[in-house]
């Protein structure tokens, strides 16, 4: 069977969830974001990609900090819930027992499996989109969720969302271990 064009103007790619977390006219505010990713280890950066009109991009503005707070499947309508609803309308706060690390502005929320606290560093503007770029200052995570000092992620019980329409996933089995499982490769002759 051959290749064919799709017209698909977006590929259809798995791509993590996350609940980012940021004071908004002095409080805090939750929104579901699955636009993000890791851009950097050293320093350890990740982006997130979120359209102007956010409720929410103001507050990452103001307080140069945000959080990125990865939910666990038992989460999937909450977090669904707080990408739907804008913080202008309705206190997302309220869903959640919020905590604060070392920068003090960046609200994380408890239930996640993972909490990351970022400095804003920079801001790249597109047509309708902001791309944040912040620092990671500190990881946080449950003791449940670490083996032998190393996250297991298996235990994060974490999704995906299909985009760009849809549906959430939960993260399948382990496969093989990265820059390793190549070394045995053969190249074809």
């Amino acid at each position: 069977m051959g290749k064919v064009k799709t017209g698909w103007k977006l590929p259809l790619l798995p791509l993590p969830v996350c609940i980012l977390g940021a004071h908004v006219n002095g409080k805090p505010n939750f929104n579901t974001i699955i636009w993000f990713n890791m851009l950097h280890d050293n320093p350890p950066l990740i982006g997130v990609a979120m359209s102007k009109k956010h409720y929410t991009n103001p507050g990452v503005k103001e307080n140069r900090t945000f959080s990125i707070n990865i939910p666990t499947s038992d989460m999937v309508v909450v977090t669904d819930y707080c990408g739907l609803h804008s913080g202008s309308k309705v206190d997302k706060s309220k869903e959640f027992e919020i905590f604060y690390g070392d920068l003090g502005t960046a609200p994380m929320i408890k239930e996640c499996s993972v909490n990351i606290e970022c400095k804003l560093i920079n801001i790249k503007e597109f047509k309708n989109t902001e791309l944040f770029i912040g620092e990671i200052i500190e990881i946080y995570s449950d003791e449940k969720y670490i083996t032998d000092k190393k996250p297991d992620v298996k235990e994060f019980d974490s999704f995906i969302c299909l985009m760009p329409n849809g549906p959430y996933w939960k993260i399948g089995d382990y496969l093989a271990e990265a820059y390793e499982v190549g070394t045995s490769y053969k190249p074809k002759k």
